[in-house]
Parts: structure tokens; C-alpha cells; sequence
């Protein structure tokens, strides 16, 4: 297949290309959306730059489109909103052509569709710098979901395995002959998951958490942010923070620690959740994808890590400042 470039397609006929038998009208600008309920709506974005947040030597364009989708429906999914539209602009290099875009933009859709997203825009960019993908998704939040105070004994949980994202860029960087042997860790940095269906799970349970953050920048920056928004202390048990399966191999072979990966490694992509501690045996009988790792406590104790042996350690984070 000859490889098409921007310069005889055009931007507008680009467009309507990538738009084709998608499902999504093209040139729907702005994206708009109908809440019939009259919801409370959020919105979410993020930029994505080349040789900062990917690299395009290994890292397949499809996976990427749908990864740049889940960096962002995963921040409303955490304030218990469902996506319903999406805005992507895309800056293109000059070495980039027309397929390798589509490559990009079936992702792109693939996870558009799959989180139930109902209108979708496209615009293009030329950029000097590499490719870079800006992505914003607009959804809304029932107002029946109504957050409980959040109380000291409160349990925190995550919805997978921490510290893998990291551990399987690390891979990709520096092993790539053995990327079978590692390739859930691989997995959960090419291509993250989340389950469109965790919000109406919990509503239709009646299980309202009262604070939810979208792991991103690792468990400590999570953990830090909600020990700020709630006013409360948060206890994290090394011990019960999840793992997979080779991450100690493989941290014993590159010299990395997989809980400082957990605390601090970025683009896990799980969400966190303050559950009511009364509703524990509901929560751990239906949701049990999460693993609680730990719980809020009084203010005075701050956002700790508990090691295996009872000693707290202070958490710190990138873009804090720790003498605040």
C-alpha cells in the first residue's frame, strides 16, 4: 500500500478519510450531547507529546490512540460521570503519514465506542516537534449520586495492579528480547483497560464513594490528593498494594523496587475509591477487581505508607512540595 501523505490529501479531506464507516459524523464541531436527566457535567483533557509521554520506536500506533481515550475517561469514571464526547486534535509531523494516522485514529475510536461515547471531532495540526494528541472528554454525573462525608476507618481502594505500567516501560526500554516473558506488564502500559461499567455497578448497588481519583502519576500523588481534598490522614499497607505477578523478578533484575514503582511509577491508569467502611462486605462481595490497600485516618497521621513491619513512612511525591 502506497503510503499517502497530508500534503496531496488535505486537511478536510484527511478528515472526512478518518471519519469514514466510523460510526461518528465528521466536521460535528463543537461536540454536543442532550442530558435529558439534567445531570451535573464534567470535562477532562490531557496532552500527550511525543518522546515525553510515548515513544513511537515501539509503541504501536492503534494502542496509542486507545491510550490517550483511557487517560481521560478514566478522570471522569473517578468522579463517578459517564464520557459522552470527545475532542481530539492532533499535531503531525512530517514523518508521519496518512496510515500510520488511521492506525491512531481506529484506536482512537475503538475506545470511543467501547465507553459509550456518542459524538466524537477530529481536528489536524502540523507540528515541528513530533506527533502530539490532545484529547478532552465531556460527560456527565447523575445528580442521584449523592457522596457520604468521608470518616477515619474509611477503606481506600484500587481497581488493579499498581506499579506495572512503569515496570513494563522499563521492559520495553531496556529489555526488549524478553518482552513474552513480561508481557502483562508490557500490557499495562501499551495498552491500559478500564471497565465501562464500574460506575452503573456501583449506583446500582448503592455504593457512593466519597472521594475517587484516577491513578496517573502513581499511588503516592493519589493518595496525597486525597488526604488534601478530604482533610483526613490515609494509611497505605505496603503489604496489601497489588502486583503482578513478575513484577518482583523483574524489579530484583533491573534494581527497582516494585512498591517505589507503585508509589511513584506513572500511567497505571487505575481508579482509587474511598468506600464507607460500612459497606465492606457488599463492596468486597461485588467488586472484587479492587483491592482495598488501605483506609483514612485521623488528620494528624497525613498520608503515610505502612511497611510490612508497622513503621509509617511520610509519602512524598513528584510536584509536591514536601515543606508545605
Amino acid at each position: 500500500m502506497a503510503d499517502n501523505k497530508f500534503a496531496q490529501l488535505g486537511r478536510v479531506e484527511a478528515i472526512r478519510q478518518l471519519f469514514e464507516g466510523t460510526g461518528y459524523t465528521a466536521f460535528e464541531e463543537p461536540c454536543w450531547f442532550d442530558d435529558a436527566d439534567g445531570g451535573y457535567v464534567t470535562t477532562a483533557s490531557r496532552l500527550l507529546l511525543e518522546g515525553i509521554d510515548f515513544n513511537l520506536v515501539y509503541f504501536p500506533y492503534k494502542h496509542l490512540g486507545y491510550k490517550s481515550v483511557i487517560s481521560v475517561v478514566g478522570e471522569l469514571y473517578a468522579v463517578m460521570a459517564m464520557p459522552r464526547t470527545l475532542s481530539v486534535v492532533l499535531g503531525v509531523s512530517a514523518k508521519l503519514g496518512f496510515d500510520q494516522i488511521s492506525e491512531l485514529w481506529s484506536g482512537i475510536v475503538f475506545a470511543a465506542k467501547e465507553h459509550g461515547i456518542k459524538s466524537v471531532s477530529l481536528d489536524l495540526q502540523p507540528s515541528q516537534t513530533g506527533l502530539s494528541i490532545s484529547v478532552s472528554v465531556t460527560g456527565v454525573a447523575s445528580k442521584k449520586v449523592l457522596r457520604p462525608k468521608a470518616a477515619s476507618k474509611d477503606l481506600i481502594c484500587v481497581s488493579g495492579s499498581l506499579g506495572a505500567a512503569y515496570l513494563g516501560m522499563q521492559v520495553l526500554e531496556r529489555k526488549p528480547g524478553e518482552l513474552e516473558t513480561y508481557k502483562m506488564l508490557v500490557g499495562a502500559y501499551l495498552k491500559p483497560e478500564l471497565s465501562p461499567q464500574t460506575v452503573t455497578q456501583l449506583c446500582d448497588e448503592g455504593i457512593y464513594p466519597s472521594f475517587g481519583y484516577f491513578v496517573t502519576r502513581g499511588l503516592s500523588d493519589a493518595v496525597k490528593r486525597l488526604s488534601r481534598d478530604s482533610g483526613l490522614g490515609a494509611k497505605i499497607y505496603a503489604d496489601k498494594i497489588p502486583f503482578e505477578g513478575n513484577s518482583f523478578a523483574l524489579g530484583r533484575d533491573l534494581d527497582i523496587d516494585p512498591v517505589s514503582a507503585a508509589m511513584n511509577g506513572g500511567d497505571d491508569f487505575k481508579l482509587l475509591f474511598v468506600i464507607p467502611i460500612l459497606q465492606l462486605e457488599k463492596f468486597r462481595k461485588n467488586f472484587q477487581t479492587f483491592d482495598i490497600i488501605g483506609h483514612l485516618a485521623q488528620k494528624d497521621v497525613g498520608p503515610v505508607l505502612v511497611t510490612p513491619d508497622g513503621v509509617e513512612l511520610t509519602m512524598t511525591a513528584q510536584g509536591w512540595n514536601e515543606q508545605e
